[in-house]
């Protein structure tokens, strides 16, 4: 199976890209639908290239070569195509995009240009994932049908902990957006993270619970880190942020934080289901707490 990736891998590269859609194929073990590590670490590299594009829909396709009966291919491509789209569910890719998966059966011999029948045959047996981008007029309309009239605006998280405040509050931190599949902040949240961090230093009669969330996993489960491979994405998104508050001042005593996986899921695109809340548990509002903490 390693000489066929690595002629897979001279041949076809990570992905295409064909006419304006993006295109990748998973390559499969005799009889398996489980994805052999070769070939997961090729798919991950080419989710990690999709955080930049905006999907309007996707399509998985499964197939078989020629060895088995009609039926048996069948099913064994569409477990095929299942078993990648549960690798694209868990890796935060929406279901709401994936609008086609399907087993397509066997392939024949002669499709591909190659003597060779046991290359063939391995070729043969693999899962296309086709990518369809939303054209840039879609997209500029997209945007212009939410943009927020000015009046409307809500607003700053920092100036909401700043306000008035009661036990049981749920504070969305807006503009806090997390990386497909990773627990850190994109760069242009840093600023946002630090004026929250800065409101909650002077805010230190409030104690609070973080909570961390993901999008677009199956079955309520969390999702992936994929730089640690754990399945506590949540988590791992909920700690950061604890431990950029502690680094910048923050009292522990004041935190805990929870991955809440994709239970509470907002609507609307996924971008804004990888975020961190925070929920007010208790307020110290003794006169004196001030001076008796100096």
């Amino acid at each position: 199976m390693n000489k066929l990736i690595t002629f897979i891998l001279i041949f076809f590269g990570s992905f295409t890209h064909s006419q304006n859609n993006i295109t990748h194929e998973v390559y499969f073990d005799t009889d398996k639908y489980e994805v052999i590590p070769t070939e997961e670490n090729r798919l991950l590299l080419f989710i990690s290239g999709l955080a930049d594009v905006d999907i309007e829909s996707i399509a998985i396709f499964g197939f078989c070569d020629d060895v088995g009966a009609d039926s048996y291919n069948l099913k064994l491509s569409k477990q095929r195509a299942e078993a990648i789209k549960a690798m694209l569910s868990n890796h935060e890719i929406s279901e709401n995009v994936i609008t086609n998966v399907d087993g397509k059966g066997e392939v024949l011999l002669k499709i591909v240009n190659e003597t060779n029948v046991s290359k063939i045959r391995g070729l043969n047996r693999k899962v296309e994932i086709i990518i369809n981008p939303k054209p840039p007029i879609l997209r500029k309309k997209e945007e212009e049908k939410i943009e927020i009239p000015i009046e409307e605006k809500p607003l700053e998280t920092a100036e909401v902990i700043k306000g008035e405040l009661k036990v049981g509050d749920k504070i969305r931190f807006e503009n806090i957006l997390f990386k497909t599949g990773y627990s850190i902040i994109n760069p242009e949240s840093k600023k946002t993270l630090n004026d929250i961090a800065e409101a909650l230093v002077e805010r230190e009669e409030i104690y609070f619970t973080i909570q961390g969330h993901v999008c677009c996993t199956q079955f309520s489960r969390d999702a992936i880190d994929r730089k640690t491979k754990q399945r506590n994405l949540s988590v791992a998104r909920a700690k950061f942020v604890y431990d950029y508050f502690v680094k910048k001042g923050v009292d522990k005593k004041r935190m805990r934080y929870l991955g809440m996986r994709r239970k509470f899921p907002l609507g609307g695109d996924p971008k804004f289901d990888r975020r961190v809340e925070i929920v007010i548990n208790y307020i110290d509002d003794r006169p004196n707490r001030r001076e008796e903490n100096n």
